[in-house]
């Protein structure tokens, strides 16, 4: 891991944290092939307008508690050694505590997320979202839920992105399918699920 200077980024209604580089080339590298071996990966499906679609790109989800977005249920499994040490070093920059994390693997290019925000109920009032990438460089966008206002990001692999303050109220983001040739991804995204 490198030591780096990094400084919170304030935007209208939101707060953002981008670090290009919180790992070196060769330890993003390792990271990306243990989890995308040793982690559980499924495809689930989700249900949009009445049709149900296999979601393009694989999950995991680890954690304390279970999890519902979607109509889908994702059941806690434990801790992977290499998720819970990840977490922990998240935690020191983001000033928070996460008790799960989603993890993604996006395969190829048409492998995407679509515009949303991260603002389930469970989720509580301004949650915290940590996002480490590992693999391919993929765009990122953010766009202002009134303003129309657009960010983006490339996140470089062993990046860590988070997102706080009110972002989840006022933005969404996508992770957008693109046409060109691009290696495969894993994005962890922690969080803390209220406990009921």
């Amino acid at each position: 891991m490198l030591e780096h200077q990094y400084e919170w980024q304030e935007v209208e209604n939101g707060r953002l944290l981008y670090i290009e580089t919180l790992f070196d080339h060769d330890s993003a590298e390792a990271v990306f092939h243990e989890l995308q071996s040793a982690l559980n990966w499924r495809q689930d499906n989700i249900r949009l307008f009445g049709k149900v679609h296999p979601i393009p790109r694989l999950q995991a989800w680890y954690g304390d508690v279970s999890y519902r977005y979607s109509n889908l249920e994702l059941e806690a499994q434990t801790w992977y050694p290499k998720l819970a040490e990840l977490k922990a070093l998240c935690e020191q920059y983001a000033q928070h505590r996460f008790n799960t994390v989603l993890a993604n693997l996006y395969r190829d290019g048409q492998d995407s997320n679509g515009w949303h925000s991260d603002n389930e109920p469970e989720l509580g009032t301004n949650p915290v979202i940590a996002s480490l990438s590992f693999g391919g460089e993929r765009r990122f966008l953010l766009k202002h839920k009134s303003t129309g206002e657009k960010l983006e990001f490339n996140l470089a692999s062993g990046s860590l992105l988070i997102m706080a303050g009110e972002t989840q109220h006022y933005w969404q983001h996508t992770i957008p399918k693109t046409k060109r040739p691009v290696a495969p991804r894993i994005n962890l995204t922690f969080r803390k699920v209220l406990v009921p």
